[in-house]
């Protein structure tokens, strides 16, 4: 398992929900889990890993000796938003690229965890942003769609050289 990189055409597909909560799924959410602290981030949607499904696994502390603060959750939905706030942001599929992105600042979730169970909680400030990050990977947003078009203008190069290594890397196949 890798993670897709920009350009990537996975990281714009929509992802499918998820009808049968099958044990390779905990298997994969595992995986990603590996992956994300391997690269040091604090989430990880399947889109990045190019299955177009909605799984997400996240640890906001992304710390692996934090195990408690993992968390798996399976075509989740936000219900309500509230307040506004800007945050600097990277992407483990645009390697080096960080900007400021608005967020709502608490949010409902509405999710399924791998044991079916439902779940319906409150997260507010870094893991609201954390999850709303994410959740835009399982509708083909990327975070820098969000950015100011001054923010779009400063990491243009950085953009061209990830598509020039996508294009380098995918002419033989």
């Amino acid at each position: 398992m890798e993670i897709v990189l920009y350009p990537d055409p996975a990281l714009r597909r929509t992802a499918k929900e998820i009808e049968n909560l099958e044990p390779k799924l905990m298997e994969m959410a595992q995986e990603m889990f590996e992956l994300m602290y391997a690269t040091e981030g604090v989430g990880l949607a399947a889109p990045q890993v190019g299955r177009s499904i909605q799984l997400l696994v996240l640890n906001p502390t992304g710390d692996i000796k934090q195990p408690q603060d993992e968390v798996i959750l399976i075509n989740p939905k936000i219900t309500s938003k509230k307040g506004k706030a800007w945050g600097q942001e990277g992407c483990l599929s645009f390697p080096g690229i960080y900007g400021e992105v608005q967020r709502a600042t608490t949010i409902r979730v509405e999710a399924k965890l791998p044991s079916g169970e439902d779940l319906d909680f409150t997260a507010e400030d870094f893991l609201a942003r954390v999850i709303q990050h994410e959740m835009d990977h399982l509708t083909g947003i990327l975070f820098t769609d969000r950015f100011s078009p001054a923010e779009k203008i400063s990491i243009k190069r950085q953009l061209e050289n990830l598509e020039e290594r996508y294009s380098k890397s995918h002419a033989s196949s």
